[in-house]
């Protein structure tokens, strides 16, 4: 019988405490990261451009929620 990721979660990884289930996680990451595979398509990535566009944004965005004439 083939245990799904789901199952598996559910058992296991959620009896796990916080702590435990991020050295689980690191350890997963690390391990995915030693392999180094390409399992990010670059169309998923990030452009220069598009960091800077949401940094802009999310500027805007703070001054519109904090004025600077406003006193504190």
């Amino acid at each position: 019988m083939s245990t799904t990721v789901q199952e598996l979660y559910d058992r296991v990884v959620c009896t796990l405490s916080p702590t435990e289930r991020l050295r689980l996680a690191t350890l997963i990451l690390n391990d995915l990261v030693q392999q180094n595979l390409s399992i990010v398509e670059q169309s998923d990535t990030w452009t220069e451009q598009d960091q800077l566009d949401v940094t802009a944004f999310s500027l805007q965005y703070a001054a519109t929620l904090f004025p600077e004439n406003e006193e504190i």
